[in-house]
């Protein structure tokens, strides 16, 4: 099972969690409380290749768009399309339901280099 405890993550506040070569991807629970009240998600496309660091998805809250980059290389094999009728899922679990798209990675060690969580925390108590 997916957690917060056992995901990476990206400096730039997205995370991952990998079940063989498909890494499914969120924006951690720091991030979404400081987006606040997200109202829209535009998601990535399905069989859109994308590469660790591209901006490839856009949230919006009532304040801001953000954009989220994808945390490893590789192929969007699927999107989160509750997301479409109930974008705030991503503010109430932004660790469980509400993680974004899924990646096919073609470079798994990418994911080896994202952060652990207590490193990641430290990048954000600064």
């Amino acid at each position: 099972m997916h957690t917060e405890e056992n995901s990476r993550f990206a400096k730039t506040h997205e995370w991952a969690h990998t079940e063989g070569d498909i890494a499914t991807v969120g924006i951690s629970n720091h991030a979404q409380e400081e987006i606040s009240d997200i109202v829209f998600v535009d998601l990535p496309k399905v069989g859109q290749q994308v590469t660790a660091g591209q901006n490839c998805c856009v949230i919006e809250s009532v304040k801001s768009a953000s954009e989220i980059y994808a945390p490893v290389s590789g192929e969007i094999v699927e999107v989160n399309e509750a997301l479409n009728a109930d974008p705030a899922l991503v503010n109430r679990e932004p660790h469980g339901n509400g993680w974004l798209f899924k990646i096919k990675m073609t470079a798994p060690a990418e994911y080896e280099n994202l952060l652990d969580l207590s490193a990641y925390k430290a990048t954000i108590q600064k």
